[in-house]
C-alpha cells in the first residue's frame, strides 16, 4: 500500500506543437513534465481566481480606474523583477 497521499494521475491530450514546447520548457527548467504541468496549472488557477476576485470587486464597487490599474501593473512588474532576480541568484 502506498505511503502518504499519492498524487492522482491525469491523462491529457495536447496538440503536437504544445507537447514539444512543454517537453522543452520542463527540460529547460530541470523539471519533470508532471512537475512543470502542475506548476503551470497552479499559475493558471491562481490567475483565474485573481480575475474572479477583480470581477467581484468591480461588481460591488465599480470598474477600476486607470490610476488603480496603472498601480497594479507597476506592482506586478516590480514583483516579476524581484522574483526573476531571486531565481537567477
Amino acid at each position: 500500500m502506498p505511503r502518504g497521499k499519492p498524487s492522482p494521475k491525469l491523462a491529457i491530450t495536447v496538440d503536437p506543437e504544445v507537447h514539444e514546447r512543454v517537453i522543452a520548457a520542463a527540460a529547460g527548467e530541470g523539471l519533470s513534465v508532471s512537475a512543470w504541468m502542475t506548476a503551470a496549472a497552479r499559475r493558471a488557477l491562481l490567475l483565474r481566481d485573481g480575475l474572479a476576485a477583480v470581477s467581484e470587486w468591480e461588481a460591488e464597487y465599480g470598474p477600476l480606474t486607470e490610476a488603480e490599474l496603472g498601480s497594479a501593473r507597476q506592482r506586478v512588474a516590480d514583483e516579476f523583477r524581484c522574483s526573476s532576480k531571486r531565481r537567477s541568484a
